[in-house]
This record gives C-alpha cells, structure tokens and sequence, in this order.
C-alpha cells in the first residue's frame, strides 16, 4: 500500500492520534523534534493551514495542534533552547532543504525518474 492509497478518514484519525501524542508529549522541545526530524509542532500547524485551502490561517492551524493559542503553549512549556540544540536543529533544517530541492526536481520532471544530481549521495552530508 502506498501513502496516497491510505483512506482519508484513516489517515485523518492517524493524524489526530500524532496531535494528541504532541499535545500530551510537552517535554519533547519543539527544538528538539526541529533536531531529530526537521519539523515541529509549528510545521504541523502550518501545513494544516496549507492544507485547509485557505479556510483558516497558520495562527489557527497550530492552535488546533497546541489545542490553544502558540503563546500561551510557548509561555507553559518552551523551555530556552542550549546552543547545541540550535545547532543541530540547524543541521536537521538543512537536509529538509535538500529535500525541498529534490521536490521542485521531481515536479519540475514528473512523470520521468529523479535527476541524477538530486539522487546519487553527495559527500557533504
């Protein structure tokens, strides 16, 4: 089974179960998750509000994830972020652009394979 095969209200239940491991999970920094993933609670806010079509905006969107406003989330339980956890949320933010480039290459040449540039490793990572 592929990802765009998974039914919508299974899919939709999945994601409420990761919101609700997120909003029960306050110790796990967003920093952290930046770090490790490359994404956090705010991205998963924000695509919500991509995704809504513009039927809510990103405030709205990682409210609905923090189950209330970001400040008030922030002010409860963002702890400040050490200079090593910057620096590997940095790291981690610079493979998402590699993928974001390897997105553009594949829309750019759909229905043909990946690029050859995009996809043989590089040495730099």
């Amino acid at each position: 089974m592929t990802l765009d095969e998974i039914d919508d209200a299974v899919a939709a239940k999945a994601f409420r179960r990761l919101v609700r491991h997120l909003r029960h999970r306050t110790d796990a920094q967003n920093v952290d998750l930046m770090g490790l993933g490359g994404f956090c609670r705010n991205c998963l806010g924000d695509w919500l509000a991509e995704a809504s079509g513009g039927a809510f905006d990103k405030a709205a969107g990682r409210e609905a994830v923090y189950g209330m406003p970001y400040a008030q989330w922030k002010a409860t339980h963002q702890l400040e972020a050490t200079p090593e956890q910057i620096a590997r949320m940095e790291e981690s933010m610079k493979r998402n652009h590699r993928e974001e480039m390897l997105d553009e290459a594949l829309d750019d040449s759909f229905p043909a394979s990946d690029p050859p540039s995009m996809t043989m490793p590089s040495h730099d990572s």
